[in-house]
């Protein structure tokens, strides 16, 4: 698939696997409809992709929890954004790593309604308009976390592994139309996960990674890349990509 001037919509672009992918599609000359809740990193962000060779860029401040705004958001594109082409899910959080009976419930939520709630929310605005204009792609962003649970981790897995259950439900929903379907399913990724999960601790979050060789958020970005280019009548339903140092959620090579 040729991405020159395609419609490419990606959620919580701001930074990590989102500006990463906003990049490589910017380098194929996509246009990019780009979406997160902070304005001036996204700014970043799209200003690199026009350097990388962004056809354009549009970017909107959203929240993908307020499944008002969200659909506000999709109805309100200029007409020249409106026939999005594809949809990458990638706003995601973890929060947390406290044991399921001492969790903090706030944690859960916000997990739960950027997870779960804003992928069906996005998902519901921009699919119909996919399938009547018998064209393109959903791309979802899991984890190794959704086939996996780990301590600490049993909400967050919970997320992903619903994640897997829309995205394979989704596909099969889009059964009888030209729709594709992919869910990208990353391990250890070095980006601001951990600081986020940790709130902001910077020390805790840098100890996930010691002695581990990870993923970077370009090597997701290239898979992503690599799912949506596939000939039209290729469905790549799930790929999943961890670092050598990494076996499942729960075996790590850790160097000394």
């Amino acid at each position: 698939m040729n991405l020159n001037g395609k419609i490419v919509f990606i959620t919580g672009a701001s930074s990590g696997i989102g500006a990463a992918t906003a990049a490589a599609f910017a380098a194929e000359g996509a246009r990019l409809l780009l979406a997160a809740r902070r304005a001036g990193k996204l700014a970043q962000v799209a200003s690199l992709a026009l350097e990388r060779g962004a056809a354009a860029v549009h970017s909107i401040d959203l929240d993908v929890r307020d499944r008002h705004a969200v659909q506000d958001a999709i109805d309100a594109l200029p007409p020249e954004w409106a026939e999005i082409d594809v949809l990458v899910n990638n706003a995601g959080l973890s929060r947390g790593l406290e044991k399921l009976y001492m969790g903090k419930i706030e944690d859960w939520e916000e997990m739960i309604d950027t997870n779960v709630k804003g992928l069906l929310y996005v998902s519901r605005a921009v699919a119909p308009g996919m399938v009547v204009r018998k064209r393109g792609h959903v791309v979802n962003l899991g984890s190794t976390a959704g086939e996996m649970t780990y301590p600490g981790g049993a909400v967050y897995c919970a997320t992903k592994a619903a994640e897997r259950a829309i995205n394979d439900g989704l596909r099969q929903d889009l059964l009888g139309t030209p729709v594709r379907v992919t869910t990208i399913d990353p391990g250890m990724v070095e980006t601001d996960f951990s600081l986020v999960r940790f709130h902001g601790d910077e020390e805790r979050a840098a100890k996930v990674y010691k002695g581990v060789t990870p993923l970077k958020p370009e090597d997701v970005a290239d898979a992503i890349l690599w799912a949506v280019t596939r000939p039209a009548h290729v469905n790549v339903a799930r790929v999943m990509l961890t670092p050598v140092d990494q076996a499942n959620s729960l075996l790590f090579n850790r160097e000394p």
